[in-house]
């Protein structure tokens, strides 16, 4: 193997601790050199080797460090990342890339000069419900497609401690820009550029300056309507995927067990992770020959977010095409923004 990818970890919150230090640290094609914290010094109980920077000024200025992760705040992301490749560094930002299209361009066309490579991470592409949803979808057993629904509920009436996520005057705040870059990067994965598309948002939580609900109507070709909806104020959520379509229904619940096992510190390489429990397969409703109904349970595929790094790897050091494209990101801050 090539010379592994010097890295450092600009932040080490629920992002750096969760989903990002496990698998640059359990990857053979990386090395886990820094990660920057401001104030508690906690990753070397983990990462004894680890240098420990005050700053992302001091870690940036670290030669060795090949790659940045730019895994801060929504509305730094942008500054940062800008800094990290003028730096000289590849950079994998956190979701969502930027606030704005023209930043996002702006990343994009300053790594092309700096002859670095600017990263997107999206890893609900590689959820355990999501890999089932394309399994089912590439089957055919659904036939043409007429309705997709994606959603991400959840009960949080409170306002967060985040300030970032709920103040109405900073940058890609409020949950559209939260954690609608998950299911739009699905959504766009499967399907594309949709023909045209309609945004509702609200807010519902008592004293909220930012939205906390959204829905996008995405119509495409051959009568596709595709829907992305996400509540902060569901009691009860409903199913995370619903398809329709001419031969078959398929629903699935968003059970990906990976968050909760990293935040166990289960390792990504430990036989059971990524592996969904029994019992909460996805249900596939087909029509019988005889006009009855047949109902098919489908366990999922192992979900594994070291996916993701392996698709960095080979990006820098092979060449090949990063799955989650400029062209993907350029369309999700479309919708974002529209």
């Amino acid at each position: 193997m090539a010379k592994p990818i010097v890295t450092g970890i600009m932040s080490y919150g629920m992002s750096g601790r969760i989903f990002h230090a496990p698998f640059v640290s359990g990857h053979p094609g990386f090395e886990l050199k820094a990660i920057t914290e401001r104030s508690k010094k906690t990753a070397a109980e983990r990462y004894p080797d680890i240098i420990s920077y005050n700053s992302n000024d001091e870690l940036l200025a670290d030669d060795e460090i090949e790659l940045a992760i730019v895994n801060t705040p929504n509305n730094t992301h942008y500054e940062l990342a800008k800094q990290a490749l003028n730096a000289g560094k590849h950079v994998l930002i956190e979701k969502p890339a930027a606030a704005n299209i023209a930043e996002v361009q702006e990343l994009f066309d300053l790594g092309r000069k700096q002859n670095k490579q600017v990263f997107i991470y999206q890893n609900r592409r590689w959820d355990s419900d999501f890999l089932s949803i394309k399994q089912v979808i590439e089957s055919g057993k659904l036939g043409q497609l007429s309705e997709v629904t994606f959603r991400f509920d959840r009960f949080k009436p409170l306002i967060s401690p985040k300030v970032f996520k709920e103040t109405a005057a900073t940058p890609a705040s409020g949950l559209v820009f939260d954690l609608g870059p998950h299911l739009l990067d699905q959504i766009i994965s499967l399907f594309g550029k949709p023909q045209s598309f309609t945004k509702t948002t609200g807010k519902y939580r008592p004293g909220s300056e930012v939205d906390d609900y959204f829905f996008f109507h995405l119509k495409y070709p051959n009568q596709l309507n595709v829907f992305a909806a996400s509540n902060l104020m569901a009691v009860q959520p409903l199913p995370s995927f619903v398809l329709q379509g001419t031969t078959g229904t398929y629903i699935k619940d968003r059970v990906d067990p990976q968050e909760i096992q990293l935040d166990k510190n289960m390792l990504p390489t430990d036989a059971q992770y990524g592996i969904e429990s029994e019992g909460v397969e996805g249900k596939l409703f087909t029509m019988n020959a005889d006009g009855t109904k047949n109902i098919e349970s489908i366990p999922s595929l192992k979900g594994d977010y070291m996916g993701l790094f392996e698709a960095v790897y080979q990006s820098i050091r092979n060449g090949k095409l990063y799955p989650i494209t400029e062209e993907h990101i350029l369309i999700q801050m479309d919708l974002l923004q529209g």
